[in-house]
């Protein structure tokens, strides 16, 4: 089989990402302009769920997808792995059948005790509810065939079908909506519609791409197979499941706290602050293999540069971005949807994410190193410990003081991830590299934070949205030159452009 170029795979995965991103992110004034920020909060909660499933993949997904990229280096035979396909098939439909009865089952608990309705029925939120589970579930088992699709590298045809997913999936429901109702009900109506294709599609393809064993073989139904991937798959599972609930937590307490139409300016809020974290993608897909090959070549030096320069880049770009975002949360929303109440409730839940998000952005490198040295242990630990204190922490602050409790604790639990733990895990995986690493982002963190802190309070935001919004733009620019003046690597890197210049 011809190797795909690796190339083309990565400009069409990142292009599908970022138009998936823009397309969402735009859509999302016209969800609450047209349905209200209510039945929008129900959406945000079916995203939620889908979250909160992933708890239950035990790290299977990414175990298919190793396996057959290991059948095609020709480590494994067609007949093996057409066994373990459909070993993985039947735990997969075991877990979407298990999880869709589940949130079945607790259909008339969450509509009628869980979600704190203001204007929606009970009858249409449970007829919703009974749609998410069931649409949960197929794109459940869809990630099984999406699982074996990018394990045949067949990343061009899957970044295609994701931007059309998407196109369908945010303008597309709008459309459909236009003709029959702007209502909760069609929204998931089409949502379920759209669930199903996906499912025929990406498993048609699945089985197409499959090998076909001769007549003499039997593929059977045990799922034996499974057994000799177990430590793998588990390891994942573990790792991801932390990471899940990291993650998802406080969008699953406040759902049980907040009223429906507030969990929708809630949702709206952590959506946007997502963007900040989506920055900082392109530059960790290409370090994590630089670094571990030059762990491999044991060229220590060149491993540490790059670990030290890419910080900086994060701390110029992404953590610049993150704290002007957070400087400018409500002329941003304002300017984005034209909705004053809307910016007014989430842009004090923006600030805190944004800026949590932003400190996360740095905390993941030390999962860089750890990762090109071939041992997760204290990143393991570190997330386990997180989890502990997080999951008591969110629920009280929710609890107490609802979306702004859970922003704050979001917030305060990176800044002592960042100044303790990665401290630690510098201290005994790479020694004396520890104050290198924090010199070289503190510096630009401290001089945005000033400049955007004067300049946001003295900036008077007009009521035109255009304006508004040269004003941000204007004010990001201006931001982003300060991170890189006040950087001392990306000022040395200009230095030595320039004078080749002018030499």
């Amino acid at each position: 089989m011809l190797r795909p170029s690796l190339k083309l795979n990565v400009i069409a995965s990142y292009t599908s990402q970022v138009y998936t991103i823009i397309i969402s992110v735009a859509i999302l004034p016209l969800y609450i302009k047209y349905m209200g920020a209510e039945a929008y909060g129900l959406v945000g909660f079916f995203a939620m769920l889908q979250g909160l499933f992933a708890l239950l993949d035990f790290g299977l997904t990414p175990t298919i997808s190793r396996q057959t990229a290991q059948y095609n280096a020709g480590k494994e035979s067609a007949l093996d792995f057409r066994q373990l396909f459909r070993a993985l098939s039947l735990i997969f439909l075991f877990i979407a059948v298990l999880g869709g009865g589940i949130l079945l089952s607790l259909d008339d608990y969450i509509a009628a005790q869980w979600l704190n309705l203001e204007s929606l029925s009970v009858e249409d939120v449970l007829f919703c509810l009974q749609v998410m589970a069931v649409s949960v579930s197929l794109r459940w088992m869809a990630g099984l065939y999406r699982g074996v699709i990018s394990g045949f590298e067949q990343i061009v045809w899957l970044s295609v079908m994701s931007s059309i997913n998407a196109t369908l999936r945010f303008p597309g429901v709008l459309l459909y909506m236009y003709f029959f109702g702007f209502t909760i009900k069609s929204f998931f109506v089409f949502q379920l519609m759209l669930a199903l294709i996906e499912f025929a599609i990406y498993m048609t393809k699945t089985y197409l791409l499959l090998p076909k064993p001769s007549l003499q073989e039997s593929i059977g139904w045990s799922i034996k197979p499974v057994k000799p991937l177990l430590g793998f798959a588990l390891t994942i599972a573990l790792t991801s499941s932390i990471w899940v609930l990291f993650t998802q937590l406080d969008k699953f307490v406040l759902s049980g706290i907040l009223s429906l139409a507030d969990y929708g300016y809630f949702t709206l809020a952590v959506l946007v602050a997502g963007g900040v974290l989506q920055l900082s993608s392109p530059i960790s897909a290409p370090i994590m293999p630089r670094m571990a090959r030059l762990e491999a070549e044991q060229e220590y030096e060149q491993l540490r540069q790059v670990y030290l320069n890419a910080t900086q880049f994060i701390a110029v770009l992404v953590v610049t971005a993150g704290i002007v975002l957070a400087g400018v949360a409500k002329p941003v929303l304002y300017a984005w949807t034209g909705d004053t109440e809307l910016a007014n409730q989430a842009a004090p839940v923006l600030t805190l994410y944004a800026l949590g998000n932003a400190v996360l952005a740095l905390t993941a490198f030390p999962y860089y190193l750890q990762y090109a040295k071939g041992n997760l242990r204290y990143h393991l630990i570190g997330n386990i410990v997180s989890v502990f204190i997080l999951i008591p922490t969110v629920i009280w602050a929710a609890t107490e003081y609802g979306a702004i409790g859970a922003g704050w604790v979001w917030f305060l639990m990176q800044v002592f991830y960042l100044t303790f733990w990665v401290s630690y895990i510098h201290i005994k995986i790479e020694p004396n590299i520890n104050w290198l690493w924090f010199k070289t982002f503190l510096p630009s963190v401290a001089a945005v934070s000033v400049f955007v802190l004067l300049l946001s309070s003295r900036i008077d935001y007009s009521g035109n949205r255009l304006i508004v919004l040269v004003e941000v733009i204007v004010m990001s620019f201006l931001s982003l030159i300060v991170a890189m003046l006040s950087s001392p690597r990306v000022l040395s890197i200009f230095k030595v452009k320039f004078l080749k210049r002018v030499v």
